[in-house]
C-alpha cells in the first residue's frame, strides 16, 4: 500500500513525497481513509509509529475548503506538551506547504502577541496546549463554537497531568456535531470514559497492544552502584556505536549535573527540562536534530511524542518513577522502522520500578554487563572502542600513566629522617616473607621497656 491508496489529494501526496515517504504505517493506513470520511477515530498507538501525521494529513485535506473566521478557529489540536505542540506545527507546516491554510500556536512560556494577532486574523488549525487555551477562552479571546474538528492527543498523557477536567471543560465549548479523534499510546479507564462520553461512534484503531514497546528496539538492564552510575554511563558512550543519544533523568538537578560532566568529559552534548523557558528549550532540541549536539540529556518533558530521527541510542540513566514513561523514554528510538537501543541503569533501590515495567510490557528485559562493571581493568584497555573525544583520551591517559610513574620515579622526602642515623646506614631487619615495614628496633624489646605492655 502507498499513500497514494489512502485517497489524499495530489498536491498532499507530492509533500508527502517530497518529505521522503512513500509506504504510510499501520496507523496511517487505518486511520486516513476513516478521518476522511468524517468519522470519529479512538486510535491506540505507541509512540513512533507516526500517529501524528495519521490526523494531520487528512486534516489538510478536509479544512483545504472554508474559510476561517476572525477569533473562531476552525479546528482544534490539543497537546500535553509545548514541544508536541511545536512538532505538530512543523508537520502541518511541513505537508500543507501546497495548501494555503492558516495555523496558529497556542502555548505558554512564550508572548501572548503573536498569537493573539493570528486568532484575530482567523486561523484554519489551532494547536494549543489545555492551560494556555483556557486562559485565553477566559479573557474572550477566542471562540469555539466555529471548531468542527478536534483532536484529542497524546490523552493518556493529559491524565497524568492532571489536565482531564480542562478537556472535558473544552469540549463542552464545542459544537455538539463535529468531528473528534482522540489518540492515546494506552486507553486506561478514565480515558475510556471521556471517549464513551464525547466521541460519537468511534472507529476504534490498535495497531500494537496497549503499553508495549517496538519490537524493533533492543531493551538492556544495566546493575549499577549508584555511586559509579556517570563512570558507567561515560565508558558506555565510548563503547558503543552511539552516533546520537537522549539521556532521561528523574530530576532536573540531575539533568543539569550529568550534562556538565559530559561536557567536561568532552562529548557534545546539551540539556532541556522544565527550568529551561520555552525559547531555549526548542533551540537546544534544534541544536540536536541538527547534529551540533549529538547527546541530550533531559526530563521527561522530552520524553512524549518527540520526532527527532536517527536517535540511535536511549540511556535511562534514572529508572523510570512510572512504568509507562518507560515505554514513552525508549519511544525515542527506533523510530519510523528504524533499529534502536535502549539501556536502563538499575541501582538496589529500582528493583520494585523495574518490576512494575516488565508487568507493563509484559516481558522480561534482559541483563547487559557493563564494561565498566564487568570486565577488570586490562580487558577494559584492550577491548575495542569508538574514538574517545579529545579531553576523555586526555585524561583516561593521565590516568592510565598515574600508577608507572609512583613507580620507576618516586618521590624523594624532603623531610629529615626520624633518626640521627642516614637512611643508608640504618640497620637493616632481616628480610623474611612477614617482615613488616623496614623501621624501628631489630632484635627483642628490652626487659625495661616491657614492663606494663601485655604484648
Amino acid at each position: 500500500m502507498t499513500f497514494a491508496d489512502l485517497g489524499l489529494s495530489d498536491e498532499l501526496l507530492r509533500a508527502v513525497t517530497e518529505a521522503g515517504y512513500d509506504t504510510p504505517t499501520p496507523i496511517q493506513a487505518q486511520a486516513i481513509p476513516s478521518v476522511l470520511m468524517m468519522k470519529d477515530i479512538v486510535g491506540i498507538a505507541q509512540t513512533g509509529t507516526g500517529k501524528t501525521a495519521s490526523f494531520v494529513l487528512p486534516m489538510i485535506d478536509i479544512l483545504a475548503h472554508g474559510r476561517s473566521r476572525a477569533r473562531m478557529p476552525r479546528s482544534l489540536i490539543l497537546e500535553p506538551t509545548r514541544e508536541l505542540a511545536a512538532q505538530v506545527a512543523e508537520n502541518f507546516e511541513k505537508y500543507g506547504k501546497y495548501h494555503k491554510l492558516s495555523m496558529a500556536l497556542l502555548i505558554g512560556g512564550v508572548s501572548m502577541g503573536d498569537q493573539l494577532a493570528a486568532l484575530e486574523k482567523g486561523v484554519d488549525v489551532l494547536i494549543a496546549t489545555p492551560g494556555r487555551l483556557m486562559d485565553l477562552f477566559g479573557r474572550g479571546k477566542i471562540m469555539l463554537n466555529g471548531c468542527s474538528l478536534l483532536v484529542i492527543d497524546e490523552a493518556d498523557r493529559m491524565l497524568d497531568m492532571g489536565f482531564i477536567p480542562d478537556i472535558e471543560e473544552i469540549c463542552t465549548k464545542l459544537p455538539a456535531q463535529r468531528q473528534t479523534l482522540l489518540f492515546s499510546a494506552t486507553m486506561p479507564p478514565v480515558i475510556k470514559k471521556l471517549a464513551d462520553k464525547f466521541l460519537s461512534n468511534p472507529k476504534s484503531i490498535e495497531v500494537a497492544r496497549p503499553a508495549t514497546a517496538a519490537i524493533n528496539i533492543a531493551q538492556w538492564l544495566v546493575k549499577v552502584d549508584s555511586r559509579k552510575k556517570r563512570d558507567a554511563l561515560r565508558d558506555m558512550l565510548m563503547a558503543e556505536d552511539v552516533t546520537s543519544a537522549v539521556i532521561f533523568c528523574n530530576r532536573k538537578t540531575t539533568v543539569r549535573d550529568l550534562n556538565k560532566t559530559l561536557q567536561r568529559a568532552g562529548f557534545k552534548s546539551g540539556e532541556i527540562h522544565g527550568d529551561i523557558d520555552q525559547g531555549s528549550r526548542l533551540a537546544e532540541l534544534e541544536r540536536f536534530k541538527n547534529g551540533t549536539v549529538n547527546i541530550l540529556v533531559a526530563s521527561d518533558v522530552a520524553a512524549r511524542g518527540l520526532d527527532i530521527k536517527g536517535v540511535s541510542h536511549v540511556f535511562n540513566y534514572d529508572a523510570p518513577w512510572h512504568p509507562d514513561d518507560y515505554v514513552h523514554r525508549i519511544g525515542r528510538t527506533g523510530r519510523a522502522g528504524a533499529k534502536g537501543v535502549a539501556y536502563t541503569f538499575v541501582t538496589a533501590e529500582d528493583a520494585e520500578a523495574i518490576d512494575n515495567i516488565q508487568k507493563l510490557i509484559g516481558t522480561k528485559i534482559d541483563l547487559f554487563q557493563a564494561p565498566s562493571i564487568a570486565a577488570p581493568a586490562e580487558a577494559k584497555v584492550q577491548a575495542p572502542r569508538r574514538a574517545e573525544p579529545k579531553k576523555a583520551q586526555e585524561s583516561r591517559a593521565s590516568r592510565d600513566q598515574e600508577p608507572a610513574v609512583r613507580v620507576e620515579r618516586p618521590r624523594e622526602d624532603p623531610r629529615p629522617a626520624r633518626r640521627d642515623t642516614p637512611p643508608a646506614q640504618r640497620p637493616r631487619r632481616h628480610e623474611t616473607a612477614d617482615d613488616g615495614p623496614d623501621e624501628g628496633w631489630n632484635g627483642p624489646m628490652p626487659e625495661f621497656l616491657s614492663v606494663g605492655f601485655s604484648g
